[in-house]
């Protein structure tokens, strides 16, 4: 919906970023458009996150080294409040989601940093520990120790709360931004893969290389669809290879494609 923008680079590195100006004009871009509502500036765009979508793999059957840069990012529709996105390079296509989680913390725990060091004895403590001794984990073999009727009215359990880093206080809305690889295709180009695009359906994806042309269903990993190959039985024959413009239409399965040649 042209409120955040995705850039890939050449270490495998996907950087997300989310527009800041349109707090100024409330409402969905889509509305603004149909509004014909004025746009006197450029849109302004600030840092959201990052991930490491792509490493460096080698192809032991071809001895090829695939590097890690990231060639095509394609969004996806978005569900809850999640984004997902498409990122490929050479050989790899991978499907990103990625959602705000709650940072969440251990605390109330059974330790006063002022008085205890390590597993030793307490600093400051007036029972001595000479005349016993002591196991790891602080234990102690004597026999002479029972707990008070009442018990340790010190002594709780930690809880998992969601705490604000920026201070000491207990909050609800501190989030943070996690990105985790849905689907992982791979396997079905012998070339390199220059270009992705996701159809209108919502559901389903093209790939296409130097020669062939594969429909995927984002939800199926195992196995694609050939739709178009222009390899030809003899590669001597070959006049051109396709250069990677690829739009999703209503076309021949779902697909129109836009396939451009650039001969020798």
């Amino acid at each position: 919906n042209g409120d955040h923008l995705a850039t890939g680079d050449r270490g495998g590195r996907v950087v997300l970023f989310e527009r800041t100006d349109t707090q100024d004009h409330v409402g969905h871009r889509r509305d603004l458009e149909k509004m014909d509502y004025p746009i006197n500036r450029h849109p302004e765009f600030r840092y959201k996150t990052e991930f490491q979508s792509h490493e460096p793999e080698f192809d032991y059957l071809k001895s090829l080294e695939i590097e890690e840069k990231i060639n095509k990012i394609r969004w996806c529709q978005s569900s809850n409040g999640a984004l997902f996105l498409l990122s490929t390079n050479d050989k790899t296509i991978k499907l990103w989601k990625v959602q705000e989680k709650k940072v969440k913390k251990v605390c109330n725990m059974n330790v006063d940093l002022t008085k205890a060091m390590g597993n030793g004895p307490i600093v400051g403590s007036s029972i001595s520990t000479s005349s016993k001794q002591h196991i790891a984990n602080g234990g102690c073999t004597s026999n002479d120790f029972s707990f008070p009727t009442g018990g340790f009215p010190s002594l709780h359990l930690p809880v998992v709360v969601v705490v604000n880093p920026e201070c000491l206080f207990v909050t609800s809305h501190e989030t943070n931004l996690m990105a985790r690889c849905r689907r992982i295709y791979t396997h079905a180009h012998d070339y390199h893969i220059n270009s992705i695009s996701n159809n209108s359906d919502g559901e389903t994806f093209i790939s296409a290389d130097d020669l062939r042309i594969n429909l995927w269903n984002l939800e199926i990993s195992s196995q694609s669809f050939n739709i178009v190959d222009v390899k030809p039985a003899n590669m001597e024959d070959l006049t051109g290879v396709g250069v990677g413009r690829l739009k999703g239409g209503k076309g021949y399965g779902g697909v129109a494609i836009e396939l451009l040649l650039s001969h020798y």
